[in-house]
């Protein structure tokens, strides 16, 4: 992605989100699991790193103490969508995105690469 692709990217309606639940965005050449819990937005990279298989956006959303998690449909193991981090293995950690609703669109910031 050359400098002229970054930037904020529009990916679908907040209304396409049915609330605690996610949907899964290709920005740029990357999937991205992009959440709605309440009025808040998080994202993190659709592929699950303990199994290979881009399946985090369909995993079930919640919480553990403070933390909102999502649990990865393939192993269970629960990924902060506030700072990627797995919870049962650190080291497995997905990148977190910058994302935004304006409006109704609801948008994921693109990067360089």
């Amino acid at each position: 992605m050359t400098s002229e692709q970054a930037g904020w990217m529009s990916i679908c309606a907040i209304g396409d989100i049915v609330p605690s639940t996610g949907v899964c965005a290709l920005v740029g050449s990357e999937q991205v699991a992009v959440f709605r819990i309440g009025e808040e937005l998080y994202a993190i990279d659709n592929l699950d790193p303990c199994s290979g298989a881009a399946v985090l956006s369909r995993g079930l959303v919640g919480s553990l103490g403070e933390r909102v998690v999502v649990a990865s449909p393939i192993h269970k193991q629960h990924f902060d969508l506030r700072t990627g981090e797995c919870l049962e293995q650190p080291q497995q950690a997905v990148r977190t995105w910058a994302v935004r609703r304006q409006g109704e669109d609801v948008q994921v910031e693109r990067r360089d690469t």
